[in-house]
Parts: C-alpha cells; structure tokens; sequence
C-alpha cells in the first residue's frame, strides 16, 4: 500500500519520548518533513539527530501549560516556513489518582495542557490544510474514552473532553478534505506506564513487576504494547489510505477494551 505521505509536512507533539517519539520517526520515514514539539530542547535535538535525513527536520521548544506561548512560537513558524498538513497532538497525561481525591487545579491544567492546546494548535493549521485540501488532526488519547480506568480521575475526565471536542471539529472540517481521529493507546511500555504501575502496585501492597504482569494480563495479547504499534496506527490515519474515516476513536490495545 503506497501511503503518498512523502513531502507532507507533520507537526508532532510531545516528541522526545514515549509515543511521540515513535510517532515522529514513523513519519519521517514515509517521507514526511517532521517538526518536533516539546520543551525540552536538548531532548529534541538528541531526537531530531534519530531521524532520516535530519537536515529536512526542525523542532519547536514549546511549554503545554502556557498555550498562548505555544500557539504564539507554531504560529511564527508556520509564517516564517511552512504549514502542515498532519498535526499529531500527544502530551502527557494527567498524574494517577482518584477523582474524588482530585485539586481543582489538576484538572485545570489538565483542561490546559490538552484541550486548550490541542484547539488552539488546530486553529493554527487548519487554514493551510483547507488550501490544500488535505489535513490529518491525530489525538492521542486513551482507551478510557470508551471505558474509564480506575485510579486515572482527572485523566478519564479529561480524555473523554478531547474525544467529544475531537468528534465535534471532525464534522466542520469534514467537507474541506481534513480527517480528525483519535488513537486509543491501552497499556503501552512508555514511562507513563511505568508511573502508573508504580502508584497501583503501592495501593495493592504488592511489587512493581506483580502488579505489571497483572496488567499485562487485561488485555488478550498478554504484553504491553510497543509505542511503535501505536505509531503504526497513526501514521495508516495520517494518509491519503485513510481519506475516508473521520471521527473515530480507535483503540490500539491488545483486545483490552471490552466495549464495542
């Protein structure tokens, strides 16, 4: 299958690890011109340095808790080089807990880092997919869109936010060529996962590798994904093979989810 991603241009967040990073090589390797975003620069240029033919890569240094900055520094870039045609927004959930144990300011920065963010970043790139007649606005969220996850309050409340504003852009843009999908990632090796091994394991009164292998086992594939899996998955809905799905929320999960 020839994806025609080569030459596109993608903008990717939370780059420097995890997901995003994965995300960001498996695009450059179809041919996409990558800008990382992140707020750690040393990071982003250890990354940068990762991809194919570095030299047509570039990176934003950018904080998700001040949007207006981040919208600000994408908005001169895009002035001063180019627009783009795929938007992968990725950024670090909200820290493990129960809802009800929840600070008002969890979720507003939650609100901040990911709904905030995410629409203004959208504001910034749609106007050149709309000329080009061609745009791909990829969340990562979770799988808790669809079934909460216990322990993760502020971030089940959150996610299920961005899904609903994500459905609710899909149906403007829809007409003008521009797709807007989410990508469910289940339990996936990345230090995210690790941290929330962590605190489970502490609740349970049980080890960090017991508590891994229980979760391991929710999903039918027995294992953790590999954030290259989940990459896969959003590089298929970021080409032109994918014109025709928007508005979904696809889990990439091993079976875990049990909802249809």
């Amino acid at each position: 299958m020839n994806l025609n991603l080569e030459n596109k241009h993608a903008l990717v967040c939370g780059s420097t690890q995890g997901i995003g990073k994965a995300t960001a090589i498996a695009l450059a390797l179809e041919g996409v011109q990558v800008t990382l975003v992140a707020r750690n620069e040393d990071k982003l240029k250890a990354v940068l340095s990762e991809l194919p033919h570095t030299e047509n890569h570039s990176y934003i240094v950018a904080d998700f808790s001040s949007p207006e900055d981040l919208n600000s520094k994408v908005v001169s870039f895009i002035k001063n080089n180019h627009g783009f045609h795929i938007l992968v927004n990725n950024t670090g959930g909200p820290k493990s807990g129960t809802i009800l144990e929840a600070a008002i300011s969890e979720f507003e920065m939650a609100f901040t880092q990911h709904i905030k963010c995410n629409h203004l970043l959208a504001q910034a790139v749609i106007p050149f997919m709309k000329t080009e007649g061609f745009g791909r606005i990829i969340n990562i969220i979770s799988t808790s869109v669809k079934e909460p996850i216990a322990g993760l309050g502020v971030s089940n409340t959150i996610r299920a936010a961005v899904g609903n504003w994500s459905k609710t852009l899909a149906t403007e843009v829809g007409a003008l060529g521009i797709t807007v999908n989410n990508v469910l990632p289940g339990f996936t090796d990345t230090e995210r996962i690790a941290e929330i091994t962590k605190t489970k394991a502490k609740s349970e009164g049980i080890s960090f590798e017991e508590m891994s292998e229980i979760m391991k086992n929710y999903a039918p594939a027995k294992r953790f994904a590999t954030p290259n899996e989940i990459a896969n998955a959003v590089v298929f809905l970021a080409s032109e093979a994918a014109s025709y799905i928007n508005g979904i929320n696809l889990p990439v999960d091993g079976g875990r989810t049990k909802s249809l």
